[in-house]
C-alpha cells in the first residue's frame, strides 16, 4: 500500500496521460448524439404507430 503522497503523484501522472478531446470533437460528437436520439425517437414512433394500427385493426375486426 502506498502512502498518500505517492498516491497523489501516481494519480497526477495518470491524469497527464489522458488525451482530452478538442472543442471541435466535443461539438461533433454531441451533435451526433442528438441526431441519433432524434432518429431513434422517429423509429420508435413509427414502430409504435404500426403496432397500434395493427392492434386496432385486429380488435375492430373481431370486436
Amino acid at each position: 500500500m502506498t502512502n498518500p503522497f505517492q498516491f497523489l503523484q501516481q494519480t497526477r501522472s495518470e491524469v497527464a496521460k489522458v488525451v482530452w478531446p478538442t472543442r471541435r470533437e466535443v461539438l461533433v460528437t454531441t451533435g451526433m448524439v442528438f441526431v441519433m436520439a432524434v432518429l431513434a425517437a422517429i423509429f420508435f414512433f413509427g414502430v409504435d404507430w404500426v403496432i397500434r394500427f395493427l392492434l386496432e385493426t385486429i380488435l375492430t375486426s373481431f370486436g
